[in-house]
């Protein structure tokens, strides 16, 4: 080299050493910081994916939050349910000790009675202040709003329901098949019982759900007079009985709809009833109810009175419908579904479960609980639940009453109210607080809990995504900094040794 205006050594030397010395601060700020991303430039494709990441990790750690306070939500309410169901199980105590009549004085029942008012004024206290950040649990706060009940809907339930933002939704139900109860039609071919003698009985025994009971008929009882001796007993039999219309035999009917109700009849003795062989109703057998009006026979016998020395026994049907396009289960004239989108009960009237026909049975115009549980929020994410008034004037029924019909002046007080009308209320109160803990309990443990731990695996899924893309791998760039350090100080030494090399030209001047 023997140029010395221009030392393209020099500038090689420099060039390289500013590379080096890039590669160097750039492996000095990955370890400082810990990323191997600290800007666009760095890697313009991982920048965008892992901000990607980093937005599903900010909106899982919020579900996981959301999820978080839906427990603690659940834990109150069930704290007070919890309470409650307490109180009604010392309201059945009560009514059950106070039926004991003739072994409790006026005054027992009615400090007995003082009791019941308390717990009433408890349930109603715990109803109306269980709440949590301010909003009310147990009050109906947080049932579903519904209009347009059909006629032919006696009671319902919403247990849950997504809807969109603003958005209603109607639930139809088409009566696929009726209910219908189990029973029999006992032709006798006349308006009394004609025995073949006047010393003959009739003797039946008749079977329900609940019990038994065996009847004795004398020739020329009335079959008013019948079936009124067997209502006597329904409550304890659980089937209950009519004279047909056209006043030739007797209904014998489950008092209840569906599969889980039936009627047996066995003939004890048939007294020389005249037995039939063919014709609904014509002469004396035992026929099935007819499909179409469960206060006629249809058409082909069952047996002979002289054949049912082994019990004829029939068994009810339950509704079966279609709701909102969704095959319902179903239990006697209550038929229910239960999807991601909705989940509801309906008790039909008897009008509504033995027509076969569609209607529209109310709509769901929003309320419910709502938690957005997911990291999207859209109604895919949403689950809901209702949770109903829990008040005492609530819990029961319409066709048995509701719990403070016990209070004090009602008709089913304890110190002069009729305490078996009290006791079935106080049994449907008990159900139903214990129905609702156990949906509730359900919704915590199935659904806020899986979720909950799903949405942890996904955050620890995500985190080690975006970690991947993101985070500095120490033992690489440690080498790459090591590998940096010495070619910087030999680029540094090159370049010393450039700069010295043009003065190897003042030798060429002497």
């Amino acid at each position: 080299m023997s140029r010395i205006n221009t030392n393209v050594s020099s500038i090689l030397a420099q060039r390289i050493l500013g590379q080096n010395n890039k590669d160097l601060v750039r492996s000095l700020e990955r370890l400082s910081t810990g990323l191997s991303i600290n800007r666009g430039a760095d890697n313009p494709a991982g920048l965008i994916a892992s901000e990607n990441l980093r937005s599903e990790k900010v909106s899982i750690d919020a579900a996981i939050s959301n999820a978080e306070r839906a427990d603690q939500v659940i834990n109150i309410a069930e704290g007070g349910l919890q309470e409650i169901n307490v109180m009604l199980l010392e309201l059945q105590h009560l009514v059950t000790g106070t039926a004991n009549d003739a072994g409790q004085s006026r005054a027992e029942r009615e400090a007995n009675q003082l009791q019941v008012d308390s717990i009433l004024q408890t349930i109603d206290r715990i109803a109306n202040t269980t709440s949590f950040q301010g909003a009310k649990l147990l009050n109906g706060t947080f049932d579903f709003n519904i209009n347009n009940q059909h006629t032919n809907v006696d009671e319902f339930t919403v247990n849950a329901a997504k809807l969109e933002f603003g958005q209603t939704r109607t639930v139809q139900i088409s009566v696929t098949n009726s209910a219908q109860h189990g029973g029999f039609y006992l032709s006798l071919g006349a308006a009394t019982v004609n025995l073949s003698a006047a010393a003959n009985r009739l003797v039946l025994e008749v079977a329900g759900t609940i019990g038994s009971r065996e009847f004795t008929f004398a020739s020329g009882t009335s079959l008013a007079d019948a079936a009124t001796q067997i209502n006597t007993f329904k409550a304890t039999t659980g089937v209950s009985a009519t004279a047909s219309s056209n006043n030739t035999g007797l209904v014998l009917k489950s008092t209840e709809f569906g599969s889980r109700n039936f009627v047996s009849v066995k003939v004890v003795s048939d007294g020389g009833v005249n037995d039939a062989t063919s014709g609904a109703g014509a002469t004396a057998g035992i026929y099935n109810l007819s499909s179409t009006d469960e206060n006629t026979a249809n058409t082909t016998i069952n047996t002979t009175f002289v054949g049912a020395t082994n019990a004829a026994r029939d068994i009810g049907q339950d509704v079966q419908a279609i709701i909102n396009a969704i095959n319902a289960t179903s239990d006697g004239k209550v038929a229910k579904v239960n999807t991601d989108f909705i989940d509801l009960s309906i008790e039909l009237d008897n009008t509504g479960a033995q027509t076969l026909a569609t209607f529209n049975a109310f709509t769901i115009e929003g309320g419910g609980a709502k938690f957005m549980l997911g990291p999207q929020v859209d109604i895919s994410n949403q689950v809901s639940i209702g949770v109903e008034n829990v008040a005492s004037r609530h819990l029961g029924a319409l066709t048995i009453g509701f719990l403070d019909d016990l209070g004090s002046g009602n008709a089913r007080n304890l110190v002069d109210g009729n305490l078996e009308e009290a006791q079935k209320i106080v049994d449907r109160s008990i159900n139903q607080i214990s129905t609702l803990r156990g949906r509730l309990g359900a919704f915590q443990k199935n659904v806020i809990g899986s979720t909950i731990r799903a949405l942890g695996v996904a955050f620890e899924n995500t985190s080690a995504a975006e970690s991947v893309i993101r985070d500095t791998d120490f033992a690489a760039e440690t080498a790459e900094l090591t590998r940096s350090q010495i070619l910087v100080n030999a680029a540094t030494q090159t370049l010393g040794i450039a700069n010295a090399n043009p003065q190897s030209v003042l030798s060429l001047l002497g």
